[in-house]
């Protein structure tokens, strides 16, 4: 589990993402949470936008996606979800202790 400062500090590195994926009206499938998995070994920290015609509750999509991927859920502001997973291979991000 993040700590509030970890999670700030997630916040403001994340503040300059652009989202790498969508959900669309067809939620979240399958395909989807496995390039996320890859997206987050390589990047560790992703944005997530969801669209206007998705029709699931983007609070419920953030937390399958959270915890299909073992990734930490750092914030939902508007459409935007952000996602943060410690890389195994490529750690690139020192969180405060």
């Amino acid at each position: 589990m993040l700590t509030g400062k970890q999670k700030r500090f997630l916040r403001s590195e994340a503040h300059h993402l652009n989202p790498i994926f969508q959900v669309g009206k067809g939620g979240v499938n399958e395909h989807m949470v496995k390039s996320i998995e890859e997206a987050l070994e390589v990047r560790e920290l992703i944005k997530v936008s969801v669209l206007n015609n998705c029709l699931e509750d983007k609070e419920n999509i953030a937390r399958q996606l959270a915890d299909e991927t073992d990734a930490e859920l750092v914030q939902v502001i508007g459409k935007i979800i952000v996602l943060y997973k410690q890389s195994r291979e490529n750690k690139t991000i020192e969180l405060p202790v």
